[in-house]
């Protein structure tokens, strides 16, 4: 079976059902289907009957709280070298994975993302980490930027449109999923701390602030994080501590999963840059080419990069966003890179043209065009 999670309206069901012409597909939020999936895999197979179709696509199932027994069952009885099975869900399917009834060994977990530039200039889906540069319109590029990568309001790039459809997808987000998925009845103070998270963008998560601002417990305010990441609204990356001296260990940053949201242009520049990071490292990690993560670096004497890529366990390139190219190379990317020991340092500059040169051919601290680095990314 293929689970394939994202954020909400990101594109999953269209492009699952684009795969192939003949097949059978199951919205848990659709009453009909969820009667016959209440009625167990026996109903769901007489439904699928013996015809040509191989194909099955089950959509939102985790809002079903016996979800996985369910799968396991149909999988084991009436689907096991027959049927194609993908399941799509805009919670993070990977984190139901526990006790007896796992499913373990019976599925490939991918993850799909808003749009990045890379996806935006190259035809096909790079089966390599690192790809040749190649130019983004420039009309392509500010679209992107100032209507996010969601593929309704980046294509028709209409204002007034994107507010309307932000609006009903936080609306969705907040009083749909929180309830039906998460089970959290604080929808009011998690509302608060989602507005104060995107904020605070790319800074260190304050736990002690946050619980005083929105008059809730420390462990309140983590679990609702946690939620909020579970429902892709939110990510967060923790400091790097391996070969730092003097190195932040606990503290994460929290970035939106839709920088459009974000109004500080250099803010929103920063997180930009760490969704087509987290995109790439969740596509090298899904196609089994290793073990990726995304971290940054910084200090107790507040030396700071922005980003750290490591593969393996070993640090891979470090980078730093400015959202302008008149700003000098940051002395701390050689600080770090010649203590951590990775392999690319650079200085992404928001605003520079694209030039046609390979960002990866350097072993010292250099500054590049993000419109080059991002388009050899996924």
């Amino acid at each position: 079976m293929a689970f394939v999670a994202g954020p909400r309206q990101v594109g999953k069901t269209t492009s699952c059902i684009s795969l192939t012409k003949k097949h059978f597909y199951f919205n848990w939020d659709n009453d009909d289907d969820q009667r016959l999936i209440l009625s167990g895999p026996s109903a769901v197979a007489g439904k699928i009957g013996a015809g040509e179709t191989r194909t099955i696509i089950f959509d939102e199932l985790h809002k079903y709280t016996n979800w996985r027994n369910f799968l396991k069952g149909f999988y084991d009885s009436y689907a096991r070298n027959i049927f194609h099975i993908v399941v799509t869900g805009s919670s993070r399917l990977d984190i139901y994975r526990k006790g007896a009834d796992s499913l373990m060994g019976r599925y490939f977990m991918y993850h799909m993302f808003p749009l990045s530039v890379a996806e935006v200039v190259h035809e096909e889906l790079p089966f390599m980490e690192i790809v040749p540069p190649k130019k983004i319109k420039e009309k392509d590029f500010e679209a992107l930027e100032r209507f996010g990568g969601f593929p309704e309001p980046y294509l028709k790039r209409n204002i007034r449109f994107y507010n309307r459809w932000k609006q009903t997808r936080l609306k969705l987000l907040f009083r749909e999923d929180l309830r039906d998925t998460a089970r959290i009845h604080e929808v009011g103070q998690v509302e608060l701390l989602a507005e104060l998270l995107r904020q605070q963008s790319g800074q260190l998560v304050n736990y002690l602030s946050l619980a005083r601002r929105i008059h809730a417990s420390q462990d309140s305010i983590r679990l609702w994080i946690s939620v909020l990441e579970s429902l892709y609204y939110c990510f967060s990356i923790r400091p790097w501590t391996k070969n730092v001296s003097r190195s932040l260990l606990k503290n994460p940053k929290i970035y939106l999963l839709d920088w459009s949201l974000i109004d500080d242009p250099g803010a929103r520049n920063e997180n930009f840059v760490a969704c087509h990071l987290l995109k790439a490292v969740s596509w090298w990690q899904d196609l089994g080419l290793g073990e990726y993560s995304l971290n940054f670096l910084r200090t107790k004497d507040k030396r700071e990069v922005d980003f750290l890529v490591t593969k393996n366990n070993k640090p891979w390139f470090i980078i730093e966003v400015k959202s302008s190219q008149s700003r000098p190379l940051s002395k701390h990317l050689e600080y770090f890179q010649t203590r951590i020991g990775a392999k690319h340092a650079f200085q992404v500059m928001m605003d520079a043209a694209f030039e046609n040169a390979d960002c990866f051919e350097f072993l010292y601290p250099v500054r590049v065009s993000g419109r080059t680095f991002l388009s050899q990314l996924v």
